[in-house]
């Protein structure tokens, strides 16, 4: 069945750096646009990078040039580089598809705070 787990998340001071990752299963991985989410407590989910099936990225201004995403077809696998962390960025993070949506895996906790 389908199944996207994500990885990676924890507690980090700000400046700090993590890398996420997604472990997708159950559809054809390399045809399909993926993106990163995130939702912080008392708000909406959020998308905050995007990447096609060809490799094109997208970023939220909130996360451009700090956030890095990158995709491995072959592990069918999604990440997401985190650089220059700040409080702001403390949410829990899911992975996805783009369009039509899967069913959300469990996410993984980010929180920036010393």
């Amino acid at each position: 069945q389908v199944q996207l787990v994500e990885s990676g998340g924890g507690l980090v001071q700000p400046g700090g750096s993590l890398r996420l990752s997604c472990a997708a299963s159950g559809f054809t991985f390399r045809s399909y646009a993926m993106g990163w989410y995130r939702q912080a407590p008392g708000k909406e989910r959020e998308l905050v990078a995007a990447i096609s099936s060809g490799g094109s990225t997208y970023y939220a201004d909130s996360v451009k040039g700090r956030f890095t995403v990158s995709r491995d077809n072959v592990k069918n696998t999604l990440y997401l580089q985190m650089n220059s962390l700040k409080s702001e960025d403390t949410a829990v993070y899911y992975c996805n598809r783009r369009g039509i949506l899967l069913p959300w895996g469990q996410g993984t906790q980010i929180t920036v705070s010393s």
